[in-house]
């Protein structure tokens, strides 16, 4: 097998690899600091639909991680994305903060509970039982059912929440319908991320603290895949997926030196 092209291009998860429960996890700043200082195409990821890219650039600032809002994805963007490559200036009932409908008005969609394309559920802090209903009823009629990412928990001080993945389960038992998930583990938030950047999977990688999520859609969209230990998988685990990371480190600090 031919070598690799060197990695040109990097994509990197968010939570479990650059912070942690609010805190910057060892090594970030200077991996981010490394990253702009090369020049080099990058973008920090995340599954969470909630905040904008501006509402992510001053929660990191606020940490002491320098991270310019155009290298932030999101699923809110990439759910935005793929609609906009489906079904251009369509209408959508959402559900979700102001990540997601912030991304769905910049791509020219109208927000609507009257015959909508689209139903959208995203990251919210309150699921209200009426939207929920709202939603089911629309799907019935006809509108599509697109959800931003699969997760089904999300972590807060007081223990596991009910996340977006659980949502979409509630609603796909009262409907029948399955929704198109946009975010990790699918790869198509990966290509148009690199897309967003000008890059190539080829000589990209993806950087992740999850087997299930980030070394998945790393992998099927063709990048080259790093599992730091700082985050969910445990290095005992890794043995349980029919796939592997192309290397496996203990955090980013040991990534610094590989830009």
């Amino acid at each position: 097998m031919a070598d690799r092209k060197p990695i040109e291009s990097w994509l990197t998860d968010m939570d479990g690899v650059l912070i942690h429960e609010g805190v910057p996890i060892p090594g970030a700043d200077a991996f981010l600091r490394k990253l702009r200082d090369s020049g080099k195409p990058f973008l920090v990821l995340t599954n969470n639909s909630i905040y904008t890219p501006r509402d992510l650039h001053a929660r990191l600032g606020r940490m002491g991680l320098e991270v310019p809002t155009e290298n932030i994805w999101t699923s809110a963007m990439a759910t935005a994305q793929f609609l906009d490559d489906q079904r251009p200036e369509g209408t959508a009932y959402v559900i979700g903060e102001a990540g997601l409908t912030t991304a769905l008005h910049d791509i020219g969609y109208i927000l609507t509970d009257h015959e909508p394309d689209y139903v959208v559920l995203g990251e919210t802090r309150t699921y209200s039982f009426e939207a929920m209903t709202k939603a089911v009823r629309l799907i019935n009629d006809g509108a599509r059912f697109i959800c931003t990412n699969p997760d089904e928990t999300g972590p807060s001080a007081e223990g596991a929440l009910p996340a977006t993945g659980a949502v979409a389960a509630l609603i796909t038992k009262a409907t029948g319908k399955n929704p198109y998930f946009a975010g990790k583990p699918n790869p198509l938030m990966m290509r148009t991320g690199l897309n967003a950047i000008g890059a190539h999977s080829e000589s990209s990688a993806m950087i992740g603290d999850r087997m299930d999520t980030d070394v998945l859609a790393g992998m099927e969209a063709g990048m080259r895949t790093f599992l730091v230990l700082t985050g969910l998988t445990r290095p005992e685990q890794v043995e349980n997926f029919p796939y592997r990371p192309s290397r496996i480190v203990d955090s980013i600090a040991d990534l610094v030196d590989v830009i």
